[in-house]
């Protein structure tokens, strides 16, 4: 029997002023079909709320922080008996996992660089799992349904059923022991990730999530800024990530994909029509999405949200792990250990750095320092006074230290090399800056 869904436009977008474009779905394929003017659409959020067994959603969006919202919202407020199946592409973002550290998952500072000069989004969302890459050769699902119904191998076996078909020869796909979908190419002899998932429960609702590697241009780039360089010197509370090798399935059209999943999805629940409902940017105009974008895009919760870890440049009783060697332009003495609980610094020692003392400096870090300790304006601080200045402070945005360059040099930091000469701490600042900065490099 044929599967007929057919799509409609959500009025989220009170600019236009035109009859709205959509496109029809039936067994003849896509064709485009003048839908009904603005005044006649009603909105998605109230589609949300309907009493619907099957609800299908689609996003024309490609703001992560968008259709990370939207899906929240359909996990919070769409019917308990309903199940939701939403697809959706982002622009090229890393999403971590809710309890996940992004100084140890991801290359800030390649993040920083972006791909051929645009930028990447980082994301935490609000499911567990580790840490993915997405762009527009990624194509994202999510299903949504009672807990009764939950099961982490259910949908996963859905996308492959819809993804199988569109492979070529010699190709083959399949859900493994962590739930993940590999594909098994046999020429090769080897297997490759191609979807991880991720998921979340509550009391009425059950939201199981996935990405799927159809056509990514960015597969090259993936495996660099999902390595931390500052990996070796941090030792974390949460979740981490299992690194698997990855490649594309190889479908060019997502399109296909998309349609495929639908026909799966819907034979699964033998439903034989639905509606495929079209969401956009305009749906931050619905305040709890609003307020939700806003949330995944605040630094408080990218950053602020990471459980205590620990970075130290040196081996210690708690983590006895040996380091790589220092940079050869840092001091010989200068280590420095720091716990960081949210995002901001609990404890610190630093040493192997002195300063100098301009008291007429607006931006000399205030504290109280031994009056005998300063010579010609320079003095040199005990590593744990030196780390009591920074405990308090957040180690991103606002007024917290996300440029330890600037931060040291404006301090008047100094360190005191192995020949005896003093250096500024310029060197210092920026090896702290690769493994924690986050914020844009200077121009």
């Amino acid at each position: 029997m044929a599967l007929h869904c057919r799509s409609s436009t959500l009025l989220w977008m009170p600019t236009l002023n035109r009859p709205l474009i959509s496109l029809i779905t039936t067994s003849g394929g896509r064709q485009p079909v003048r839908l009904f003017t603005q005044s006649q659409h009603r909105r998605f959020t109230d589609d949300a709320r309907l009493a619907k067994r099957i609800q299908i959603y689609q996003s024309r969006s490609s703001n992560p922080y968008v259709n990370l919202s939207v899906e929240h919202y359909l996990l919070q407020h769409s019917h308990p008996d309903s199940t939701v199946l939403f697809l959706y592409k982002n622009r090229p973002c890393v999403v971590i996992g809710r309890n996940q550290n992004p100084w140890l998952e991801v290359n800030l500072a390649l993040l920083r660089e972006g791909l051929s000069g645009s930028p990447i989004d980082l994301v935490r969302r609000r499911s567990g799992g580790g840490t993915v890459f997405h762009d527009s050769g990624n194509v994202n699902w999510s299903v949504i349904c009672p807990p009764a119904a939950f099961d982490r191998n259910k949908h996963a076996e859905m996308v492959v059923r819809a993804v199988q078909p569109l492979l070529q020869p010699g190709l083959r796909v399949r859900v493994n022991e962590r739930h993940d979908i590999v594909m098994d190419v046999t020429p090769e002899g080897k297997t490759f990730k191609v979807s991880g998932s991720a998921y979340k429960l509550t009391r009425l609702r059950s939201l199981h999530h996935g990405t799927c590697l159809l056509s990514s241009p960015n597969l090259g780039h993936i495996s660099r800024l999902l390595r931390s360089p500052a990996e070796p010197y941090i030792k974390a509370r949460g979740v981490e990530s299992v690194r698997s090798p990855v490649r594309n399935v190889g479908i060019a059209n997502t399109s296909d994909f998309t349609d495929a999943v639908i026909t799966e999805f819907c034979k699964m629940y033998d439903h034989h029509e639905s509606e495929m409902v079209e969401v956009d940017d305009s749906g931050v105009e619905t305040e709890k999405i609003r307020n939700g974008v806003n949330e995944l895009m605040s630094p408080d919760w990218i950053y602020g949200q990471t459980p205590q870890f620990t970075f130290s440049t040196h081996p210690t009783e708690d983590d006895p792990r040996e380091r790589p060697p220092l940079p050869a332009d840092l001091p010989s003495n200068f280590r420095t250990e720091m716990v960081v609980r949210h995002g901001q610094i609990q404890s610190a020692s630093v040493s192997g750095l002195s300063f100098v003392i301009d008291p007429d400096d607006p931006d000399f870090i205030p504290g109280d320092y031994p009056p005998d300790d300063i010579h010609n304006g320079r003095f040199t601080l005990d590593a744990d006074v030196l780390g009591g200045l920074l405990v308090g402070r957040k180690i991103y945005g606002g007024d917290g230290v996300y440029d330890w360059r600037r931060a040291l040099v404006l301090a008047g930091g100094e360190f005191t090399s192995s020949n005896g000469t003093i250096e500024p701490a310029d060197n210092v600042g920026t090896f702290l800056n690769t493994m924690l900065g986050i914020q844009p490099k200077d121009p």
